[in-house]
């Protein structure tokens, strides 16, 4: 189901990218809009490439104290894929970019990435430990995994010891 709706969000991007290109190429003209383009991947990625400067220092330094450096690594990732959508060209995907880029706005989308997807991937994989939902009375009663034996039946097999 998820699948479905990250395919359907590839595709809005080029088409809403197109039917907001042409109205500006009509307004503007061709040749400025095309130049808008270029301008607005050219300043991206020297925006990308000085805030991911700063990440990498930042990382660096978290490392060296022997901190987890977990918000500069996601920061990355964001930087990542803002450099995709500043090269793709158009208005919506440059919009993207710069959200993405623009730390003012970065902070809050990883905020929201940690809360909905990072988080929700980490108790999966451990069982709830991320977020505390762990069993502190015991093992949980699942039916399926109980195995009643009788006491003459506690040893191993093979094993003689009567």
């Amino acid at each position: 189901m998820r699948t479905r709706w990250v395919i359907a969000l590839l595709l809005a991007i080029p088409l809403a990218d197109t039917l907001l290109l042409l109205p500006v190429a009509g307004a503007i003209g061709f040749v400025p809009t095309v130049l808008l383009v270029v301008l607005t991947g050219l300043v991206g990625m020297l925006l990308v490439r000085a805030e991911g400067r700063h990440t990498l220092r930042k990382l660096q330094r978290k490392a060296a104290t022997g901190e987890v450096p977990t918000d500069e690594l996601l920061d990355g990732g964001l930087l990542i894929a803002a450099g995709a959508f500043l090269l793709t060209p158009g208005i919506v995907t440059d919009a993207v970019g710069f959200a993405l880029a623009l730390p003012v706005t970065r902070y809050p989308i990883r905020e929201v990435v940690k809360r909905y997807v990072v988080r929700p991937y980490l108790d999966r994989q451990t069982g709830g430990f991320v977020s505390g939902n762990v069993w502190i009375g015991g093992f949980p009663s699942g039916d399926d995994d109980v195995v009643n034996l009788d006491p003459e039946e506690y040893g191993r097999p093979g094993d003689d010891n009567s």
